[in-house]
């Protein structure tokens, strides 16, 4: 295990504190589940950069011209 020293706002510190007495938990569980959700995201969020840039528009036209002009099945109406 490793450990970070981190400058925190107060205020943060304060809701982290709150939530780990809420939860019943330690503070650096808390600190640990936030930085691994951010991260996460980040991570999703390049993810799915990377895959936009493989896309091409010709390729989803062509599945697009395969979709039958049918109305939806019941229940799946906008």
């Amino acid at each position: 295990m490793t450990t970070i020293e981190a400058k925190v706002p107060d205020y943060l510190a304060a809701l982290a504190r709150e939530a780990a007495a809420k939860e019943q938990t330690t503070l650096d569980q808390i600190i640990a589940l936030a930085l691994s959700a951010q991260l996460s995201a980040w991570k999703v969020r390049d993810d799915m950069a990377t895959r936009a840039r493989r896309g091409r528009p010709d390729d989803l036209r062509d599945i697009l011209v395969r979709v039958p002009d049918a109305p939806p099945v019941p229940g799946d109406e906008l």
